[in-house]
């Protein structure tokens, strides 16, 4: 099965499965993908994030972060730059998401990073989502 925007995918397989109450979820490998979720892991609004499989075969499983009430950690996850509408912004224009509580995803020429990365290291690039 192939996908247009497979970070917008990526996204929604996530919401769908905290929305699910499921534990993790499993989704097709690309290594934009992976860099995607490790960074939201990173900032901990996903638990661990593992590579299985090889070949065509392989997935990204993502655990699933809960609060005491059952609602997922994260409270919103959302594309920005879309397919028809892409959002680029630079070094100077990046500002901290939702005032450093949430987390923007960049794009950027030195790899996939979070916005205060991309902000210390001087790099802009196109803002592909943005989670809190």
């Amino acid at each position: 099965m192939s996908f247009n925007d497979s970070v917008a995918d990526l996204l929604t397989r996530i919401r769908n499965a905290a929305n699910a109450k499921h534990a993790q979820v499993a989704i097709p490998y690309s290594r934009l993908k992976e860099s995607v979720a490790k960074i939201i892991s990173d900032e901990g609004f996903v638990g661990s994030v593992d590579v299985i499989g090889s070949g065509l075969g392989k997935s990204i499983v993502i655990g699933v972060k809960y609060r005491e009430n059952g609602k997922p950690i994260f409270s919103s996850m959302h594309r920005v730059s879309k397919l028809g509408r892409r959002q680029y912004v630079s070094a100077k224009e990046i500002k901290p998401s939702r005032q450093g509580m949430g987390v923007a995803i960049i794009s950027t020429s030195k790899g996939v990073m979070k916005d205060v990365d991309a902000k210390r290291m001087g790099v802009g690039g196109e803002v592909l989502c943005a989670v809190w």
